[in-house]
C-alpha cells in the first residue's frame, strides 16, 4: 500500500510511492517512535515485521513497507516521529486514528491490521499499490469527466459507509485519497475524524505538522458542528479539481470559502456538461441545508447526469459580477496610471511647440 501523511506528495522518483512535500526524501536510517531508539533501516525487525524499505516520512510520520515473517505478507508501519510521538495532544490525534481506523471495514477504506503484539505507537496497515490522486493530478493536471466522474462515485461508495458509522472523515482532499489500478480507490488518514456533529478538534501543534485543510467546509470554518454533509463539501471542492485541474479557492485565504464564488467549471472547460456543473455546484452549497444530503444521493446524481435538472445559478451571476468588478478596478488603476504620461507627454509637447 501507498501510505501517506497529511500533506504528502508523490515521490519524484518512479516506481516509489510518496515523499513529504515539507520534508526531503526519506534516508536510510530514520528514528522513529518514542520506544524506537535505534534507527530503522532496511532489514531491521520491528517486532515480528521485517522493514524491507521506508517508502515515506513526513514532519508527523515515518512509513515502512515491511514484511510478516509469520506468512509472507506485505503490510505498511506507520509511526510517529520521535518529536511528537510524547507530545500529549498529538498522542491524542494519533490514538484517534487507530481508534476509528480499527473499527472500519469497508474495500475502499486502508485497512487497519489489529495486531495485538504491535505497540500502541504504531499502525500496521495492509500493503495498496497505488499513488494518492495529487500526485495524479500534478501529473495530469485534470482528468477527463468520465473518469473524474467514476473516481467520485466510488468516494461516495466509502463515505456512505463511514458515515453509516455516524462518523465523518473531516479530512478529505486529494492527498488523503489512493488511486490504484483501474481507478479503484481507498482512503486513508482518520486522525481528523470524529463522530458526527463533533467539534472539529483543533491542536495548533498538529495543525502546524499536519498542515491546514484547504477542503473544509464553511460551516466548520464558522465554527460550527460537522456532519456527513460537510464531507460532501470536501468532496466536492475534490471533483472541482479533478475537472478543472485547478483548486475552487486557490487563495491562501480560507475565508474565501465564506465570501466569493469559484469560476464555474465551464468556463475553464466546456466540455464538462451542464449537468455536471449543476451536481458540483449542489454538493458545494454554502448553506449545508442545500448540499446533497448524504453521499448515496450525491452518487445517484453522478451515476445518472441525464436526469439532472439543470437551474439559473445564482453563484454564476456572482462570479460574473465579481469578475467584471475586477476588471473595472484593473482598467481603473490602469487608467490612473497613465494620468501621469499623458500630462508628461502634453507638457513635452508644448514645450516644443
Amino acid at each position: 500500500m501507498v501510505v501517506l501523511g497529511q500533506a504528502w506528495q508523490q515521490n519524484a522518483r518512479e516506481g516509489r510511492p510518496i515523499v513529504s512535500d515539507k520534508i526531503s526524501q526519506p534516508n536510510s536510517s530514520a528514528t522513529v517512535g518514542a520506544s524506537l531508539e535505534s534507527p530503522i533501516t532496511p532489514g531491521s525487525k520491528f517486532g515480528h515485521y521485517q522493514v524491507t524499505e521506508i517508502v515515506a516520512q513526513s514532519e508527523a510520520f515515518v512509513v515502512f513497507k515491511a514484511t510478516d515473517s509469520r506468512d509472507g505478507r506485505q503490510v505498511a508501519i506507520k509511526v510517529p516521529q520521535p518529536h511528537v510521538a510524547n507530545d500529549p495532544t498529538f498522542a491524542e490525534w494519533f490514538r484517534r486514528e487507530r481508534e476509528i481506523a480499527e473499527r472500519l471495514d469497508h474495500p475502499g477504506i486502508v485497512k487497519v491490521i489489529l495486531d495485538p503484539d504491535a505497540e500502541e505507537n504504531f499502525l500496521v496497515m495492509e500493503w495498496f499499490e497505488g499513488k494518492p490522486l495529487r500526485a495524479v493530478l500534478d501529473k495530469e493536471k485534470r482528468l477527463a469527466p468520465g473518469r473524474a466522474v467514476h473516481i467520485a462515485a466510488e468516494i461516495c461508495g466509502a463515505l456512505e459507509y463511514i458515515h453509516s458509522l455516524g462518523t465523518i472523515h473531516r479530512d478529505l482532499r486529494p492527498e488523503n485519497i489512493l488511486i490504484g489500478a483501474g481507478d479503484y480507490i481507498k482512503l486513508i488518514d482518520f486522525g481528523g475524524a470524529a463522530k458526527a456533529r463533533a467539534r472539529r478538534l483543533t491542536i495548533t501543534k498538529v495543525a502546524q505538522i499536519t498542515g491546514a485543510s484547504g477542503y473544509v467546509s464553511p460551516e466548520e470554518l464558522r465554527g460550527k458542528q460537522s456532519d456527513a454533509r460537510s464531507d460532501i463539501y470536501a468532496l466536492g471542492l475534490v471533483l472541482y479539481e479533478m475537472l478543472t485541474g485547478q483548486k475552487a479557492f486557490p487563495q491562501a485565504d480560507p475565508y474565501d470559502r465564506l465570501t466569493k464564488y469559484p469560476v464555474p467549471p465551464r468556463e475553464i472547460d466546456p466540455i464538462i456538461s451542464p449537468q455536471l456543473q449543476e451536481v458540483l455546484y449542489r454538493a458545494i452549497e454554502r448553506d449545508p441545508a442545500n448540499r446533497y444530503a448524504g453521499a448515496h444521493e450525491f452518487a445517484v446524481d453522478l451515476s445518472n447526469l441525464e436526469r439532472v435538472g439543470v437551474t439559473e445559478r445564482p453563484e454564476i451571476k456572482m462570479w460574473k459580477k465579481q469578475r467584471t468588478a475586477k476588471w473595472r478596478r484593473i482598467l481603473f488603476f490602469a487608467a490612473l496610471a497613465l494620468v501621469p504620461l499623458i500630462i508628461f507627454g502634453l507638457l513635452t509637447y508644448i514645450a516644443r511647440q
